[in-house]
């Protein structure tokens, strides 16, 4: 690596870590706050007396153990190095700290790494690394929670729009048919399952991030975005399978359309080219 890309790589690195380690609070925080919401708003539609609660949001309270609620160092939040130094552990009661923290920061880390060293220290870089990190927390969030925040598909649809416009405007008119495909792809096979089935196969969550991602890449990526996302399903469920605590449960399908979209973002170009190649 030649020192003018260590100087590039290296803070871009640290800013993913960074933005890693507040995707963590919005993991663990955003959907705790839905619910709070929803749980108030149900309340005042029936009528009945707010509860009492405390703020809680991205800011507030301070980070803290899961376990015995201990107060979080600002030496052990440090990004990946906070929990390497302490081995996963909290430092005062020695519970285990979910090895998701890292990983969400050290993804963060190399998605911008990767953002930049494909699209340079451009808009276009910045444009595409948001789109990356919007997708790792809807992954970690769907997987966790079986939600799909709209506070994080909707403007992640709305900016894929914003990125034709400002940067391949012919792709536009694609962007506008991928999101509204996207979105009636998958309304149609949820209708079509449930009458078939009588249950529901998916969530309207995934209606909308498919839709986002058909306005990042355009309508014409649609049909490979489900391949992926569906190949990549398949196999983890047959993994799954494997286990007799996991047979038989539920899968999440936000997260294998956030690693498509991941794919179609980084190297879309040269999927197309792969899959029109296998097609022909």
């Amino acid at each position: 690596m030649t020192p003018s890309l260590l100087l590039v790589w290296l803070p871009v690195l640290l800013l993913g870590l960074c933005l890693g380690s507040f995707l963590n609070v919005v993991i663990t925080r955003l959907p705790v706050m839905l619910m709070r919401t929803w749980r108030s708003e149900a309340r005042a539609a029936l009528e009945l007396p707010a509860e009492p609660s405390s703020r809680f949001d991205l800011a507030v309270p301070a980070s803290i153990c899961p376990s015995c609620e201990a107060p979080i160092r600002w030496h052990d939040n440090i990004p990946l190095v906070g929990w390497l130094k302490r081995r996963g552990r909290c430092a005062d009661c020695q519970a285990r700290i979910s090895v998701q923290y890292p990983l969400v920061e050290l993804a963060g880390g190399v998605l911008g790494v990767t953002a930049v060293a494909l699209f340079g220290v451009t808009a276009e870089a910045a444009f595409i690394f948001a789109a990356c990190l919007a997708l790792l927390a809807l992954a970690v969030i769907d997987f966790r929670t079986r939600l799909l925040p709209d506070v994080i598909t909707l403007p992640l649809l709305w900016a894929g729009l914003v990125y034709q416009l400002l940067f391949q405007p012919l792709m536009l008119p694609s962007a506008v048919i991928g999101a509204i495909a996207g979105y009636l792809v998958l309304w149609g096979f949820y209708w079509l399952f449930k009458l078939v089935t009588g249950k529901e196969g998916m969530g309207y969550g995934d209606f909308k991030l498919l839709a986002a991602l058909g306005a990042w890449l355009g309508w014409s990526f649609l049909p490979l975005l489900l391949v992926m996302s569906a190949g990549f399903g398949a196999l983890i469920g047959l993994a799954l399978q494997t286990s007799p605590e996991r047979r038989g449960l539920p899968m999440p399908f936000g997260p294998f359309l956030a690693v498509a979209g991941w794919a179609g973002l980084l190297a879309g170009n040269e999927l197309m080219a792969a899959y029109l190649g296998l097609m022909t």
